[in-house]
């Protein structure tokens, strides 16, 4: 079964430095991604024309951390406009850019894509970012990400099949070249998956349980629908990340609106850790109903446990404006 218990939010930095925030982190982000590495925090979010980077060690004073930008769209191209949901990735050494974006002149699904960007420095925001081109998915589709597991490293994302926007995955040969064929393992066939007009399911996710456990967070229906909500994937210790059958979804959102707490169409959320070890999720939502999806979707955070069974334990959204944090 997959826990729904309320958690409070307490933000884990490390032993001697303790850190306080309230959310949203930002006053605007839509499609937020935060990852660590060793103490420095990196932040993103879709800009539509260019990507940047905010690099703080402080997740409360993220506002504060110059936004760098580190790469523009072309003029031309398949990768010329609507970049979105940009992901920082560290791989063998290297940092890795997977992003979303529409052809010059094509600005619809038939023409969106996933692209990469690799730089070999120490820093992501200095050096060169070497462009390494559209991965080659089976389907045109949004969303890329990527994750390692038993010696292999996956890519899974959100391809248009049909009228659908559905899960997929496959394996990579390296960190911008596909191996294989790919598998769908999951279909927009719950009713909370289908609001808003449209049959979604789109930025996956992935969180490794406890006990070796997969799981897989995506969000579901159009963002324009104050239902859109956040879904999980469950896949057992051991099993096959391509085998569809392998997956079993959460019957209902993990996280979704709260209208008691301000808080309307959670979605694209991003899993990080902190120094310490905790788990922690980010996620844009909107302050009010009926704003669709504009800019002002923010970057919200708060802390994953896990419980007996070993599934991740998510809560409420909370309230703008409550204070979280590390009292050490």
């Amino acid at each position: 079964m997959f826990a729904f218990a309320a958690l409070a939010v307490v933000l884990g930095g490390s032993a001697d430095a303790p850190q306080r925030f309230t959310n949203p982190l930002l006053p605007s982000g839509p499609d937020p991604w935060i990852m660590r590495d060793g103490q420095d925090y990196y932040y993103l979010n879709t800009l539509g024309n260019r990507i940047a980077i905010r690099k703080t060690r402080d997740l409360g004073k993220l506002a504060d951390a110059p936004e760098v930008t580190v790469w523009r769209a072309p003029k031309t191209g398949p990768n010329a406009q609507s970049v979105w949901a940009p992901e920082l990735h560290r791989i063998d050494g290297k940092w890795y850019l997977y992003y979303t974006a529409a052809a010059a002149g094509h600005d619809d699904d038939a023409h969106r894509g996933i692209f990469v960007l690799e730089n070999s420095g120490a820093d992501p925001l200095t050096g060169e970012w070497v462009d390494r081109g559209q991965l080659k998915t089976a389907h045109t589709g949004i969303d890329g990400t990527t994750f390692a597991y038993r010696g292999k490293r996956y890519f899974v994302y959100s391809p248009y099949v049909g009228p659908d926007s559905d899960l997929a995955i496959v394996e990579m040969a390296d960190p911008w070249t596909l191996k294989g064929p790919e598998t769908i393992i999951a279909r927009p066939d719950q009713s909370w998956e289908r609001q808003g007009g449209r049959q979604i399911l789109e930025g996956p996710e992935f969180l490794r349980g406890p006990k070796g456990e997969l799981f897989l967070s995506y969000s579901g229906s159009a963002c324009w629908s104050d239902d859109y909500a956040i879904g999980l994937l469950r896949a057992r210790a051991g099993a096959d990340p391509l085998d569809a059958a392998a997956w079993t979804k959460a019957p209902r959102p993990v996280i979704a609106k709260s209208p008691a707490h301000g808080v309307y169409a959670p979605g694209h959320n991003g899993f990080f850790t902190s120094p310490d070890g905790q788990h922690w999720i980010v996620y844009h939502a909107n302050p009010g109903p009926d704003m669709k999806c504009s800019p002002k979707r923010a970057p919200r955070i708060r802390r994953v446990s896990f419980g007996r069974d070993g599934n991740p334990v998510f809560g409420d959204p909370v309230a703008s404006g409550t204070l979280g944090g590390s009292r050490r």
